[in-house]
């Protein structure tokens, strides 16, 4: 196999066999590693080595010093600006700018630009335009045209943008000039400093040799050509004639013009290489759906590879990060070493997250009554992950059981703190003086929980230093306060960038690294995931405060140049791949369309390569979703033996009229629910919605008549009762709701505030409306209130007759001029007509009265309980929605097209055709060759909570 490191270390072997008398420099450390491994493959006698440094050593060397970290360069930029700045920002917002100034002040030094020609102001354009010896016309015209669109901005645009863009000139030499005195730098600032000082350096006793380098900012080719012409320095071109002689070639971009100059020109070899044409790869292109499925076919790809190989030979590149560990999950049996050459996001492991999460939750911490509360969603997060539940996992399932029963929207610190030390370490309210201590101390209680898991051990270790660096940084800026919101912000900054390094043998077994990792290095086998447009090569622009033309003219790097490294970087992949796998995925992915790399279209194009590609999915039967029945197999029919009454009496369970009701909707719904036990997910509720505000509303109504029989110790209300009702009784009756409802304890304060207090007023009208109703129908005696209600149900079944349980809760059965009223409070708007008894059975009937059914069963529970009884049962409905309307009627009312409506006085006249519809409803339910089905009717569906699982 060609490899450029090998037969450059061949050549070098040749030529200089004093190997001592050498210093290599390559492009990066890992290119070293590999340029080092092969030279002492070649060498067959003791020797010594020669010195390997990389192009950044060779600068700190000479400059004497090294880059100061980022953020405290940050800092003393921000302190130089607030010196030029009447009103500064703070430093949380100046931070994002900071970062994009910092690395415009670099690439000015690095490309060695004029700044305060490039930093020059509008209002002197005819001072710049009358000193542009230095530029060509072409960066003269680019400068104009920027001027010419800018000041066809708006005003305000214009202004704002001059204001900033005066400052960056003074900020730009008070930011180096308060470097110098701090003794500190960025690493632009050391190239520079090097390459105006070349004159300075003195003849090295070594021989320089540079190896492998492709795009060279303006300092770095200022040095080396200064090595190469005064002290005879070598240079050795990792290149092909593939992209080097086609101009359209972006790969070749550099090269062309290096080849051209009368420095780098004689350094290019006569006959350029041309490995890429000169031999015949594999090449196969892979579609896949989504991302995820990449692993898998890695691992198939892998797979696929001869016992034997080497597995140094084979490349693995990941221009997304977050494909490492799917990768490393994948990977077939028979590799047994990787090396994974990239660092991976700290801010993509659970246990950052968790973090986050903790500092996240500081937002919903208050105070209230001298008791310190936080708000459920943080809560209910934090208690969910991982790392609470292995501390106490029945105390973490008892007290989210506990916030959702109560509906608890602040939960008390002091129920937190219950579940031990750790809960009362995350749990609490910090001030902005306790931020850096307190997340030291929780990644330190981390750690030891993780003491088992060592990858997640070294996840906190990373976060650990940068918190203790940003923490060091922090304490010698004095005048930059750090409140809470600020360090939530500057920690997701800071921590985004940190990584996670692998430790492992460089140089053995299968190589995993990112794109810029590659450079200089050959494999026989590359395989390549992301090969998308915006993936491989990277999308968007430069972020920069320089615009566009400003930087071209002044010869910064704008896009361009970093397509052609990333193009580059591809194509000296292919230098000596004999197989090469790119995969890319159809699927829009975080905003990055599916479409597959210009790399792969212009292979296709220029190598003529006319095979297809192969399309990998996992298979999805892209149909209608089948319907889903359930067979009455025994298991499921001992499930409904639960409703059948024992030769004791009992039963484990009973019908309801909600269960009855689903039934009649949807077969398959009432299984879901009823029998397989798949509940709706509860969730604490913030809003006051329908369905709270009626179960508010029956426990007020059940207070308020209670509590009057039980002062006035009769069950007779007449009319005079209403007044002293109205007025001193329906407050104290929603209070007692509000209790029940939200499960709180007597003595526990409801807090009238916020929706609550809203709802309450609105419910004290509803409230005092139904007793003036009541007042209108007065007299009449409560017979009972939210009060239970049973019966025994028999029926025909494959097994012969059977009684099944009824059961169901009346809202209230009051006795008024010798009829029993069954009084159900509705909060919608429930109609109260039917056409027939036959319609409420019907599940065809889209117009199913459900209420009335309802209502009906009330009857049928009733006279069960009550055989005795010989008055009639009035069935009514008490809609919240009609309560105001003047011709106001609660009784149901039994119409048929234009027929006259006939009110139901007494149920018992629809008792037998009642009970028979009923009787075949259960008996269809317990027929073992009547599967539970799908409704058929989709509307049902919409709003079902179980779509989900029918794939509706």
């Amino acid at each position: 196999m060609h490899s450029f490191l090998r037969n450059t270390a061949a050549q070098i072997l040749r030529e200089f066999p004093d190997l001592q008398k050498l210093t290599i420099v390559l492009p990066n450390r890992r290119a070293g590693l590999f340029f080092t491994k092969h030279l002492g493959e070649l060498i067959e006698n003791p020797t010594w080595m020669p010195e390997v440094m990389s192009i950044e050593d060779v600068f700190y060397k000479h400059a004497g010093q090294r880059p100061a970290d980022d953020l405290s360069l940050i800092f003393e930029l921000y302190n130089v600006y607030r010196l030029l700045q009447p009103e500064p920002e703070n430093f949380d917002r100046f931070y994002f700018w900071g970062e994009m100034i910092l690395k415009d002040f670099n690439d000015v030094d690095q490309f060695m630009a004029d700044a305060s020609k490039l930093y020059h102001h509008l209002s002197e354009i005819k001072d710049l335009e009358s000193d542009l010896g230095y530029l060509s016309e072409s960066q003269i015209a680019l400068i104009r045209e920027f001027w010419r669109s800018f000041q066809n901005q708006d005003r305000g645009h214009q202004e704002k943008f001059l204001k900033f863009w005066q400052l960056l000139q003074p900020l730009y030499v008070g930011f180096k000039s308060a470097l110098q005195v701090s003794d500190m730098a960025y690493s632009g600032m050391l190239y520079r400093q090097v390459a105006e000082s070349l004159d300075q350096i003195r003849q090295p006793e070594k021989q320089f040799i540079f190896i492998g380098f492709n795009a060279f900012t303006a300092t770095e080719e200022k040095l080396i050509k200064h090595y190469i012409t005064k002290f005879g320095a070598r240079i050795f071109w990792d290149i092909d004639a593939y992209y080097l002689e086609d101009k359209n070639q972006e790969a070749g971009l550099f090269f062309r013009e290096y080849s051209q100059d009368k420095v780098f020109g004689p350094t290019f070899p006569d006959e350029l290489p041309q490995q890429i044409q000169g031999k015949e790869s594999k090449i196969q292109v892979y579609a896949t759906p989504l991302k995820s499925n990449q692993a898998n076919l890695v691992g198939a790809i892998l797979e696929n590879v001869n016992q034997g190989e080497n597995w140094e030979e084979t490349v693995l590149i990941l221009p997304d990060e977050q494909m490492l560990f799917p990768i490393l999950h994948a990977l077939p049996p028979q590799i047994d070493k990787v090396n994974v050459t990239m660092g991976y996001p700290v801010k993509n492991a659970p246990v950052y997250s968790f973090l986050e999460a903790v500092l996240e939750m500081q937002r919903y911490v208050k105070m209230e009554e001298g008791k310190v509360v936080i708000y459920h969603l943080p809560v209910k997060n934090l208690l969910a992950s991982i790392y609470l539940k292995s501390v106490d996992k029945v105390f973490v399932q008892k007290l989210l059981a506990e916030i959702q029963e109560h509906n608890m929207i602040y939960i008390p610190q002091d129920k937190l703190h219950a579940g031990g030390k750790f809960f009362e370490l995350v749990f609490q309210q910090l001030t902005s003086d306790r931020l850096f201590p307190y997340l030291s101390a929780l990644i330190e209680e981390l750690a030891e929980r993780l003491d088992e898991e060592p990858l997640q051990r070294s996840y906190l270790f990373q976060c650990f230093k940068q918190l203790n660096r940003l923490r060091e940084v922090f304490e010698k800026q004095n005048q930059i306060a750090v409140d809470r919101e600020f360090f939530i912000r500057l920690f997701r900054q800071v921590f985004r960038e940190v990584k996670l390094p692998f430790e492992g043998e460089p140089l053995e077994g299968l190589q995993i690294m990112g794109v810029l990792e590659s450079r200089n290095l050959d494999f026989r086998r590359v395989v390549i995931c992301n090969m998308n447009e915006d993936s491989f090569p990277p999308g968007g622009g430069l972020n920069s405060m320089i615009p566009f033309n400003i930087r071209r003219a002044f010869g910064l790097p704008v896009q361009e140049q970093n397509d052609a490294i990333y193009a580059y970087t591809f194509y000296r992949l292919l230098h000596s791949a004999e197989e090469v796998h790119m995969i890319y995925t159809t699927s829009s992915d975080q905003g990055k369309s599916g479409e597959k790399s210009r790399y792969i279209q212009q292979m296709m194009v220029e190598m003529g390569i006319s095979k297809k590609e192969e399309v990998v999915f996992v298979p999805i039967d892209l149909k209608s979703h089948g319907e889903i029945t359930v067979e009455k197999e025994p298991e499921v029919m001992k499930l409904l033996d639960r409703y059948v009454i024992q030769p004791d009496g009992s039963s484990q369970t009973a019908f309801s009229p909600s269960a009855l009701s689903m039934f009649l909707d949807c077969r398959l719904k009432f299984y879901l629910r009823y029998l397989a036990g798949i509940e709706e997910k509860e969730e604490v509720k913030e809003e006051i919605d329908a369905s709270v505000f009626g179960n508010i509303a029956h426990y007020s109504m059940e207070f308020l008549y209670q509590g009057f029989q039980a002062r006035k110790n009769r069950d007779w209300l007449d009319k005079h009762d209403f007044e002293d009702l109205r007025k001193n009784w329906v407050s104290p009756a929603i209070e007692k709701g509000v209790r029940k409802f939200y499960h709180l304890e007597e003595d526990a304060d409801t807090k009238i505030s916020g929706q609550m207090a809203i709802v309450r007023d609105v419910l004290k009208k509803y409230i005092v409306r139904l007793l003036e109703i009541d007042e209108e129908a007065a007299p009449f005696r409560i017979l009972s209130m939210e009060q239970a209600h049973k019966a025994k149900f028999q029926i025909l079944t494959s097994q012969g007759e059977v009684r099944v349980g009824l059961r169901g809760y009346i809202d209230r059965v009051d006795e008024q001029n010798g009829t029993i009223r069954l009084i159900d409070y509705k909060s919608g708007g429930d109609k109260k007509t039917f056409p027939h008894l036959e319609s409420l059975f019907d599940r065809e009937n889209k117009q199913r009265n459900k209420a009335v059914m309802q209502t009906m069963y009330y009857g049928l529970l009733y006279q069960s309980m009550h055989p005795e009884n010989t008055l009639p049962l009035k069935p009514a409905l008490f809609n919240f929605k009609e309560i105001f309307q003047e011709d106001f009627n609660p009784y149901l009312l039994e119409k048929s097209g234009k027929s006259l409506a006939i009110e139901v006085n007494d149920y018992r006249d629809y008792q037998d055709g009642y009970e028979k519809g009923l009787k075949s409803m259960l008996e269809e339910m317990f027929d073992p060759d009547v599967p539970f089905d799908q409704t058929s009717d989709l509307e049902k569906c919409k709003y079902c909570a179980y779509k989900e699982i029918c794939g509706r």
